[in-house]
């Protein structure tokens, strides 16, 4: 995976840009990989190569469209890739899908959209010529484009946004009045105006945050233990990474240690930190 930093006037908006591209090993034709939440809202292109998905403990997969929106997600789902995974995916910083789309997040909470039905015909082109590319660079630039182009029409940030930026930055160690404080608004309306723009309460948000980070360190760096993970993370003991484990993995850690070590492919390991 590379990861991009976006067009200075995107950057309100999108935390970052990555390419992904990847071949599963000789004579292995797919892999499964667990993906539990993130915090981010994200759009995904799939170039020629769609991923197929199913939500934990289902048996089927579904094959995904080529362009999918990710809402806000408190659930885990696996990732199934056949043969190779090429892809082009843009993380959004909390609040911004909803400047952007104008949609309550709570309507698109836990579940996967086709892009195209959001965003329109444009979209579609879009996902058009991003199956016809042969670099992923080039298409880097044609979904940023898209983007700058769709800049054009998105509501101004306000205290809110900023606030909820704050929390991000600080990994959920935040606490809730001090959020609220920073968004120029009372504890109350800072819980309505998250659970419109980020589809959740702020403290299941902060959770997540938490959580996410735990995760991906372990992805990313296997050999650190689940202590330090837990300190790095900003819990206050292993118990309770532990329980967030149960809630949004489907399994506690040294489940979720054995499932990564079984998979060809790990989705989550380059995210952000």
């Amino acid at each position: 995976m590379k990861t991009f930093i976006p067009h200075t006037a995107l950057q309100e908006v999108v935390l970052n840009i990555s390419t992904v591209e990847a071949h599963l090993p000789i004579g292995t034709r797919s892999a499964v990989s667990p993906y539990p939440p993130t915090p981010y809202q994200s759009l995904i292109f799939y170039c020629r190569n769609p991923i197929s998905m199913n939500k934990n403990r289902e048996v089927e997969f579904t094959q995904q469209p080529l362009s999918v929106l990710l809402g806000p997600q408190v659930s885990r789902v696996n990732i199934k890739v056949h043969n190779r995974l090429k892809a082009i995916r843009v993380d959004f910083l909390p609040g911004a899908m909803f400047r952007i789309l104008k949609v309550p997040m709570y309507e698109l909470l836990d579940e996967g959209f086709n892009a195209g039905d959001l965003f329109g015909s444009k979209m579609k082109i879009l996902t058009e010529q991003l199956s016809e590319i042969t670099a992923l660079e080039v298409g880097k630039r044609l979904v940023e484009n898209f983007l700058l182009e769709r800049l054009l029409s998105i509501n101004k940030q306000q205290p809110f946004d900023k606030a909820l930026r704050a929390l991000y930055i600080n990994d959920g160690n935040l606490s809730i009045t001090k959020t609220a404080s920073l968004s120029c608004l009372s504890i109350k309306q800072f819980e309505r105006k998250c659970k419109e723009r980020i589809g959740m309460n702020p403290k299941s948000y902060a959770r997540i945050l938490k959580f996410s980070k735990a995760y991906r360190l372990h992805e990313a760096f296997p050999e650190m233990d689940w202590i330090s993970i837990a300190y790095k993370s900003g819990y206050y003991d292993q118990m309770h990474l532990i329980k967030d484990f149960k809630i949004f993995a489907g399994a506690n850690p040294s489940e979720i240690e054995k499932q990564l070590r079984n998979t060809a492919i790990k989705m989550q390991k380059d995210l952000n930190f």
